[in-house]
């Protein structure tokens, strides 16, 4: 388990701070609480100190009654619970992909297909798109995997690709769908498709994971050594924190 920790320095500057790996004999919350306390109490800190927790949406993480977030919150009422905004938007983009835009229905794929067609020949038509070689080549929604960050690089490049289209099959969705429940999923998407938030969160996070998925293709090609694999580390956080 990596645990991490957020706080206010003495000149009132927030930071961040990787504070350990521990091993776990397993992902019971209590064996994760425990972990925890130990560890804080390795670095002189305690549970009473924390005013806020976060993790993935995992049943033994945010339970209500014995995941670790209850656990934290029993020694500890002000331990506020914040569900990872990372994981939000991985989740966001997992609904997009796998039940709107990228599922089994054929109809959906073509309609995606002919939209994208059209927007790129009324661009060629006024100009704002080049012809060539190797240029306007199909696009589709790459299917994102729940454990690859690679995958989900992929698909927020090819959802920034196919805004105009996704709107398009979505719309579609939210009227003529048979499934009440997949019309009212593909409101909800459209609505958050129009806050400021989702914007900032896409882009940002396509900015986060082209220089990750880089380090991460890099860092498994053979024969790097152990001091071009730290600089290429370097290289990424330095990368990373011009993006602040």
């Amino acid at each position: 388990m990596a645990v991490v920790v957020r706080f206010v320095d003495k000149l009132g500057a927030i930071r961040e701070s990787f504070i350990g790996i521990v091993h776990v004999k397993d992902t019971a919350s209590t064996t994760l609480k425990q972990a925890i306390d130990d560890l804080l109490a390795s670095k002189q800190l305690s549970i009473k100190q924390v005013r806020g927790q976060g993790y993935d949406g995992a049943s033994n993480m945010r339970g209500e009654f014995n995941g670790l977030k209850a656990l934290i919150l029993k020694d500890n009422p002000s331990a506020h619970y914040i569900h990872c905004f990372a994981h939000q938007l991985q989740l966001v983009i997992l609904v997009v992909a796998k039940k709107h835009a990228v599922s089994a229905s054929c109809k959906r794929k073509d309609m995606l297909r002919e939209e994208k067609k059209a927007r790129v020949e009324k661009e060629i038509l006024e100009g704002e798109n080049k012809t060539g070689k190797g240029l306007n080549q199909e696009v589709s929604l790459a299917r994102a995997g729940d454990t690859r960050w690679g995958s989900y690089h992929r698909t927020i490049i090819s959802l920034l690709r196919l805004f105009p289209e996704v709107v398009t099959v979505l719309q579609y969705v939210k009227v003529d769908e048979d499934c009440s429940q997949q019309r009212i999923n593909a409101k909800g998407i459209l609505s958050y498709f129009k806050k400021l938030e989702f914007v900032f969160y896409m882009h940002l996070m396509g900015d986060i994971l082209s220089y990750t998925n880089a380090l991460s293709k890099h860092l498994q090609e053979k024969g790097k050594d152990l001091l071009e694999a730290a600089n290429l580390i370097n290289g990424t956080k330095g990368a990373l924190n011009d993006l602040r």
